[in-house]
Formats: structure tokens, sequence, C-alpha cells
């Protein structure tokens, strides 16, 4: 079963740090899409839910609730389940890449290589692939 995106592909960005989350809006503007933000866990997953993103960019490290638990719990629900998660995180250990791998299509390391970050979500916006 495929994911149905919507007509302005909309890409959640999960992150507590506001400069950051300016940043990547700013760099992914020309994709033409819309953005919605959350700065912790427990928001995030009211964001997923409500706002109905086509694509999750989330960071690891985040209050209340990290992000592997945001992915699982999404993962775990109709509404969610489907939706692209590439994880942000400056964790980059092997083992915190590869629990990460497990729920989600990409893994990304801060600083974040903006060029790839760019080409890897226009491919799974463009192609509606989701890995789960």
């Amino acid at each position: 079963m495929s994911y149905v995106f919507n007509m302005v592909p909309r890409i959640l960005i999960v992150d507590d740090e506001g400069d950051f989350i300016e940043l990547v809006k700013f760099r992914l503007a020309n994709l033409g899409c819309e953005f919605l933000v959350a700065g912790d866990g427990v928001h995030a997953l009211s964001q997923a839910r409500e706002g109905k993103p086509d694509l999750i960019l989330l960071d690891i490290l985040l209050p209340d609730l990290d992000g592997l638990s945001v992915c699982e719990i999404l993962r775990r629900q109709p509404g969610t389940k489907k939706i692209p998660i590439i994880f942000m995180s400056a964790l980059s250990s092997e083992v915190t890449r590869r629990t990460a791998s497990m729920n989600a299509e990409d893994f990304f390391t801060k600083p974040l290589d903006l060029n790839r970050l760019e080409k890897r979500i226009a491919e799974l916006l463009h192609t509606g692939i989701a890995a789960n």
C-alpha cells in the first residue's frame, strides 16, 4: 500500500533548535513544500496526526520524548505508519544509525549535507515510496 500525498507536499520538521529549523526550511523552499514544525516529541506526534505530513524530518535528541520513540509510535498507528521519516541527528554511532534505520527511510548526521538531503526528500516525495 502506498502513501497518498497532499497536492502541495507537506514536510514536518521536528527539532528543538529554532535556527536549525529555519535553515532547513530556507534550504528546502525550492521544493515547493509547506512546512509544519515541532520542537518536541509530544508536539511532533500531534502534528503528524493532525497535519498529515507527506514526510517527516526527525531529530533524535528531543525534549520530553526522543525521536526514536516518536518514530516507533508513528509506525504503530494506521494513520501515520506509512509516512516516510528521515532522521537527522548529531548522534552518529553505528548503533544509533542502525536502530534509527530500522523504522525510517534514511539517516543524516548533523551537520547536514543539505544538497544530499534535498535530493533524498525530492526522491521520496516524487516517487511516493515509503519503505515500511
